[in-house]
């Protein structure tokens, strides 16, 4: 959805810095975009429902724009949008989560972002939004995967054998996933996803057989189709719900060339995010896509700077002519998530501290690492955040689950949210 005007000029380094809107700042992405971008030169506003969100907490958040929660009213959402870019001092709007698929879908209520927005069609995201239709398009075009079923009845949970992964069509953030080692443990998974239905109306459950190896992530970005750049990254530290709170840049050449089938046939143009398994033999195995731009924060540091990248995309900025691929052997960490992480999976204060020492002093496969979510001696401001969030799983760990749904709820877009914005049923 983007238009193609003449290359932006080169900055005076004496004229304003340049500005962009975020589609929203309550995630860790958003956080991970404004760092980059600030270190680049460039600011940003923040469309949020909230008037303090994460990314807020930045010298180079120059303003929050208060908007209507984009899963309650999505046509107030896309229409604040729009007013915003109507004022002129934004350069761009960025997708930074869930809202990608509302902007393509909603694309009819957003004419000031003509020349200044970068996503796909809203038939492609269709195709891999769910995580049921990206399985059936993985086996299109012979993208390896772990063995699937969608289940249509209870005696469909067993059809790849246990243990199993269940998995909601639809959710973010790891909250729809659960793993199954039992049958029963599977019927519950499935009735607790809403698998089972409530009046005839039931919620589209795969169930998938588990994936051996390192957890790793493809992040690309593409042009009509045309790669334009791609980072990969394997998991060193865990976050909330599964997440890489800590990676290190990898060359992987095959997963590069599964992300550019997928580019390729669904035309994509803007970020494509795609989740594997990769193991000592080098077979990979997918699981998932996430149709945006992730956490861009380890492939700035290997080289590959895709929110600068996607504002040139979007507003018809000079691209490189071959597809740039981030350099392997870059580590980064996220503390604030390590220390989420370590309070969701082990649940204990002790936990916590042990993964801010690790990640503070630099131990284990977090030496060399630096910090890509709160760079509090660039961006003083992120302390904010990082300490209040860590207090409070140091004071309750089980308060993640409570910091986790906030954040989701916050930027979270789901089937009924796109019915409502095309007048259907919610």
């Amino acid at each position: 959805m983007s238009g193609r005007p003449r290359g932006r000029a080169r900055r005076n380094p004496r004229t304003p810095r340049e500005r962009v809107l975020l589609s929203e700042g309550s995630s860790l992405t958003a956080r991970e975009f404004v760092a980059v971008l600030g270190a680049r030169g460039i600011d940003v506003e923040v469309a949020s429902p909230t008037r303090r969100p994460l990314a807020s907490f930045s010298r180079w958040c120059r303003a929050v724009r208060l908007v209507p929660a984009p899963g309650d009213d999505p046509v107030g959402y896309l229409r604040a949008l729009d007013a915003l870019l109507a004022a002129g001092r934004c350069i761009a709007l960025l997708a930074t989560h869930e809202q990608a698929w509302l902007l393509a879908a909603g694309e009819r209520y957003l004419p000031h972002a003509r020349g200044r927005l970068a996503v796909a069609g809203a038939g492609a995201f269709e195709r891999v939004q769910s995580k049921i239709s990206f399985a059936a398009l993985c086996d299109e075009l012979g993208i390896p995967q772990p063995a699937w079923h969608e289940v249509g009845c209870e005696a469909d949970l067993d059809r790849v054998g246990y243990p199993v992964w269940v998995k909601a069509a639809y959710s973010t953030a790891g909250r729809g996933v659960r793993r199954a080692a039992t049958r029963a443990e599977a019927v519950s998974a499935w009735r607790a996803l809403g698998g089972a239905g409530t009046a005839g109306n039931p919620v589209k459950v795969m169930v998938q057989a588990p994936a051996a190896g390192a957890y790793r992530q493809v992040a690309a970005l593409f042009d009509r189709g045309r790669l334009i750049a791609a980072a990969c990254s394997q998991r060193i530290g865990p976050g909330a719900g599964g997440s890489a709170a800590a990676r290190l840049s990898v060359a992987d050449p095959g997963a590069v060339d599964a992300v550019v089938r997928l580019g390729r046939e669904l035309e994509w143009h803007g970020g494509l995010t795609c989740d594997y398994f990769a193991d000592g033999a080098g077979r990979r195995l997918f699981i998932e896509c996430n149709p945006r731009t992730t956490e861009p924060g380890n492939a700035a540091a290997a080289g590959v700077d895709l929110p600068s990248l996607t504002i040139a995309l979007a507003t018809g900025g000079p691209l490189p002519r071959a597809p740039l691929i981030a350099r392997a052997g870059v580590r980064t960490r996220s503390t604030m998530a390590l220390a989420l992480g370590a309070a969701e999976t082990r649940g204990t204060r002790r936990a916590v501290v042990g993964a801010l020492g690790r990640a503070l002093g630099g131990r284990g496969p977090l030496r060399g690492s630096r910090e890509v979510l709160t760079p509090v001696l660039r961006d003083p401001p992120g302390l904010v955040p990082a300490l209040v969030a860590v207090g409070a799983v140091l004071v309750r760990p089980g308060a993640v689950a409570d910091l986790a749904g906030d954040a989701v709820g916050a930027y979270a877009i789901t089937p009924a949210t796109i019915a409502r914005l095309n007048g259907g049923p919610a």
